[in-house]
């Protein structure tokens, strides 16, 4: 079969990041780069900073990501656009327009003989009230009918500087860590799913911005994407084997 690649966290558009033109082109050379021989990509959150669809107007930019997509799944590859906490409000323009393929929830999935539980992240076993709060606004279907009857000129742009400040925040504190087997909440949402669908291999997350390959038993594995921020992580699956690779400007192959 023909690898299957893994990537999240691009965060696109981020009023935050200095070098976001710079970003995109790396990431959309590495689309390029495994255009012609992937049989699958699937983005597994957050590629944007924000994204909020209206009837009739999505945000400006990312041309060169989406028309990069767009080649690919032109060329018959399966994108496959998992919803974030950035990017929650995709609707219909990427599937339509760009051809994704869009997930809203985990998914489980065989891809070669293996089993694959597949998600962004967020909400899965995180302790924080706060956030647990704030996600279930934004995932509220009144709150998102308000949102959208604010003006694009002023939505777009008070999402785009919630973003901003969500990320200033997260730089400004030390980088993410692995909180270690027994804290790390995705890593615990893994071992108790695991306790009730023993057939899953492999449990591929982003969303913690950590790069993580830990084994859970002799059969099972949790992955942690990284980000395409500063890490530029992704992994590949060839039909038998699972791994992480980081993307060096310049290189022909993963």
């Amino acid at each position: 079969m023909k690898p299957i690649y893994f990537l999240s966290d691009a965060h696109l558009g981020s009023r935050a990041l200095k070098h976001g033109r710079t970003q995109e082109r790396r990431l959309v050379r590495f689309l390029d780069s495994i255009k012609d021989k992937a049989g699958a990509v699937y983005m597994l959150g957050d590629m944007f900073d924000f994204w909020h669809e209206y009837k009739m107007v999505v945000p400006k930019g990312f041309t060169r990501f989406l028309g990069k997509v767009s080649e690919l799944t032109d060329l018959g590859v399966e994108v496959h656009f998992f919803t974030g906490n950035h990017d929650i409000w995709a609707y219909d323009y990427l599937e339509k327009e760009c051809g994704l393929i869009i997930h809203r929830k985990p998914l489980t999935i065989e891809l070669g003989d293996k089993i694959f539980y597949l998600a962004h992240g967020d909400g899965l076993g995180d302790p924080d009230p706060k956030f647990k709060l704030l996600r279930f606004i934004f995932h509220n279907r009144i709150c998102q009918i308000l949102f959208a009857a604010l003006h694009p000129r002023w939505g777009v742009d008070l999402g785009m500087a919630w973003a901003k400040h969500s990320m200033q925040k997260h730089m400004a504190e030390e980088p993410p860590r692995y909180e270690g087997e027994d804290k790390e909440h995705l890593v615990l949402f893994a071992k108790d799913y695991l306790r009730t669908h023993p057939d899953v291999n492999f449990f591929v997350f982003g969303h913690r911005h950590i790069e993580l390959d830990l084994m859970l038993s002799r059969s099972t594995r949790v992955m942690i994407l990284g980000d395409w921020i500063s890490q530029f992580t992704y992994a590949v699956f060839d039909g038998e084997r699972l791994w992480m690779e980081n993307y060096i400007e310049g290189e022909t192959e993963p």
